[in-house]
């Protein structure tokens, strides 16, 4: 190993650094191999070995056969669990000859295929024992790429989610995708299994000084299995122009039909499956070695490049893990930041705090200075994926902070995502004057608001999940039970008591309903072009007319309070204490109609009819008369308008992909034909069919 470090540093590949260097005097006769003769050393990484999917611990016995029908591929010489060595090639990786996204010319296309064709004659007998699951060659239609999903999440992403799961979950990229891609496996066509290499880059391609074929080089994840497999994983690491893919797909079949015709057995139907699951594999691969690439650089440059990386193989694999929605390359670019500077004690972290002597709702928290939002700023970035949460519309870190005896979460809007329904109040105002007032509403403290890198707002608020353990926050998703209904609607009665006027002297005046109904027709008005011409294919009326069908209710007056605005289960967190529950996620804070605030979360929560009549007993009778007046005829409107927004606003999420990972999202699309017939009858709309090719599309 001393001899390896004295080399000639060649480039980082991705089972760590290699080197060129001669070999000594006492190795060479080992080698069977004169001093003096270049080798190639690889240095293997600890850290960075599980980034790619290995079949067996060592390549030596599969090199030994590769090389009986590849006979320029380098013969490994010396081996041991940190390091290999191989003959040197003579010639240069085609990366430095010719760059990703560059076209390769077709004779180095055609003599490529052409080596793939010929590793078909390697035999099965003269390659290591396969583990015990391994799926039966050319009887398993599936099971390949099963085995290669349940091998990326045992390799690949399990090993390494402490380390990098928050900044998975930062990303919107799910812990069980390749869990998921095994379990959705499709059956395809049979075809006869053979020796991969699975890894062909431009790095892993040697052109020779001679002019000869591209020579084939570092086989450490080689192994067993489909051969159609081995294309997909070229094209996509190849990184050939989007135009050169056909040529590239009909070389490799013309070669392979010589030697082995049944490997292009439906090639036009299953290379997707294989090119989907290598985009998805890509994603956790390339945001790894990018951020580790940031762990010892300082300055911009290595910081674009990473975000850069990041970002193209979020937009390519974005489909095949589910996503939402992909970070634009802005909100990439702060995330990797965020988790640098968590690695590097704060280096390059600047922060400004917003209104400290201004505005005295957002001034410096007693409990929580300065030097206490530069530690949770640090530490934000080294968040586990446990404490790490994205909702629609912000992404949640939790952290401790040392010197202060509760976590915090410091709360950032997520970028890419557009909210439909609008706030009106600010969230940290609303809070600190929950706070102030007294009322007897279980809520988190706001701690602190400013900015930081590249002007990012961010706040801080107290947590209020579960304060010493590794487990999420538990949410009613299922509804509230006896106590907490009891719990809740205390909460609604103490909100009345919290001066509105001191957040917004002007709210409360006029009436509440048609100002809701007016807001509701200018969400409808703004949605995005393909969003409103499928709800008319869907039966539900644009914005005109449905201003026409609203004004035909009249709901009565009653006196305005503090509305949360948006009761879901998730803005519920389960205490243990007399109040049972704490509300969170402030930012749809409104004045209004007190009956308004207690509707929406029946509707947005799974609520039983026994809980529903207790809730509305309890709340007509806890608060005064001036807000309850009629509101035995008044509810149902509520109800009614909310059924006919879930509709509007559910589809556009379906058409524009936007949030599908919030579970709540998730949870509304599931029943959304159910709620696009409730919002048509109460509309007084005939129903049309659902079964529109978009829908049906979107839904899937």
């Amino acid at each position: 190993m001393a001899l390896a470090t004295r080399g000639t540093p060649v480039a980082d590949g991705p089972h760590g650094r290699v080197y060129e260097l001669p070999l000594s005097h006492a190795m060479a006769p080992l080698a069977g191999l004169a001093a003096g003769t270049p080798v190639i050393v690889r240095v293997r990484h600890p850290e960075t070995r599980s980034t790619s999917i290995r079949t067996w611990p060592y390549e030596a016995q599969v090199v030994r056969a590769v090389r009986a029908v590849l006979s320029g591929v380098p013969e490994r010489l010396f081996g041991a669990e940190d390091f290999v060595v191989h003959t040197a090639v003579d010639g240069l990786p085609l990366s430095e000859l010719c760059g990703d996204d560059k076209h390769v010319d077709s004779p180095i296309v055609d003599s490529l295929t052409e080596q793939l064709a010929r590793l078909t004659q390697v035999r099965g007998t003269a390659l290591p024992s396969l583990p015990a699951d391994w799926p039966g060659n050319h009887t398993d239609r599936q099971g390949f790429l099963r085995i290669r999903a349940l091998m990326a999440h045992r390799q690949v992403v399990q090993p390494h989610w402490t380390a990098f799961g928050g900044l998975f979950t930062a990303l919107g990229v799910p812990a069980d995708a390749m869990l998921r891609l095994a379990e959705q496996a499709p059956v395809m066509s049979r075809r006869p299994y053979s020796v991969l290499h699975t890894a062909l880059s431009r790095d892993s391609l040697i052109m020779p000084g001679d002019g000869g074929p591209p020579v084939l080089v570092d086989w450490e994840s080689a192994t067993y299995g489909d051969p159609l497999y081995e294309l997909a994983a070229h094209l996509v690491r190849m990184r050939y122009p989007t135009e050169q893919w056909d040529e590239v797909t009909e070389s490799w079949a013309k070669a392979m039909r010589s030697p082995r015709p049944a490997a292009v057995n439906g090639l036009s139907r299953d290379l997707r499956h294989y090119i989907a699951f290598e985009r998805a594999l890509s994603v956790y691969q390339t945001v790894m070695t990018a951020a580790r690439s940031l762990l010892d650089a300082v300055g911009e440059q290595r910081l674009d490049e990473a975000t850069g990386r990041v970002s193209r193989a979020l937009e390519e694999g974005a489909r095949s893990l589910g996503l939402g929605g992909v970070p634009g390359e802005p909100e990439l670019r702060r995330i990797l930041f965020r988790w640098q500077t968590a690695r590097n004690g704060g280096h390059g972290l600047s922060f400004r705090i917003s209104g400290r002597s201004q505005d005295p709702r957002s001034a410096e928290h007693p409990d929580f200075p300065r030097s206490a939002v530069r530690e949770a700023l640090i530490a934000e970035g080294a968040a586990p994926a446990g404490r790490v949460f994205k909702g629609t519309g912000h992404l949640n870190s939790v952290v401790r902070v040392p010197g202060v005896d509760f976590p915090v979460v410091v709360r950032r809007k997520v970028a890419n995502v557009c909210r439909r329904e609008r706030g009106f109040l600010s969230e940290h105002a609303v809070l600190r004057a929950i706070e102030q007032s007294g009322a007897a509403v279980a809520v988190p403290r706001f701690l602190a608001l400013g900015s930081s890198y590249e002007g990012e707002p961010f706040a801080i608020h107290t947590y209020e999940g579960p304060q010493d353990t590794d487990q999420p926050p538990n949410h009613p998703v299922h509804g509230l039970l006896p106590h907490e209904a009891d719990g809740l609607v205390a909460q609604l009665h103490a909100l009345t008591t919290v001066d509105y006027k001191q957040l917004d002297p002007a709210a409360g005046q006029g009436n509440f309903y048609p100002w809701l109904s007016e807001q509701l027709v200018l969400l409808v008005g703004g949605l995005p072009k393909e969003s409103q011409q499928l709800a008319r294919i869907l039966g539900l009326p644009d914005a005109a007319r449905l201003r026409e069908i609203l004004k035909r209710h009249r709901v009565s007056h009653r006196t305005p309070t503090l509305l949360h605005g948006d009761l879901n289960p998730w803005n519920l967190v389960r205490r243990p204490g007399k109040r049972a529950l704490t509300i969170i996620d402030w930012e749809m804070a409104v004045v209004g109609d007190p009956l308004y605030d207690l509707v929406r979360h029946m509707h947005l929560t799974p609520t039983r009819p026994e809980i529903r009549e207790r809730m509305f007993r309890r709340w007509s009778s806890l608060l005064s008369p001036e807000h309850t007046v009629a509101w035995e005829r008044d509810w149902d409107v509520y109800r009614w308008i909310e059924i006919v927004r879930s509709a509007y606003i559910d589809l556009d999420r379906l058409v524009t992909g936007a949030s599908l990972d919030a579970p709540n999202v998730r949870r509304a699309l599931d029943s959304y034909a159910m709620t696009l017939a409730s919002a048509t009858a109460s509309l007084g709309l005939p129903a049309r069919s659902t079964a529109s090719p978009h829908l049906a599309r979107a839904l899937a």
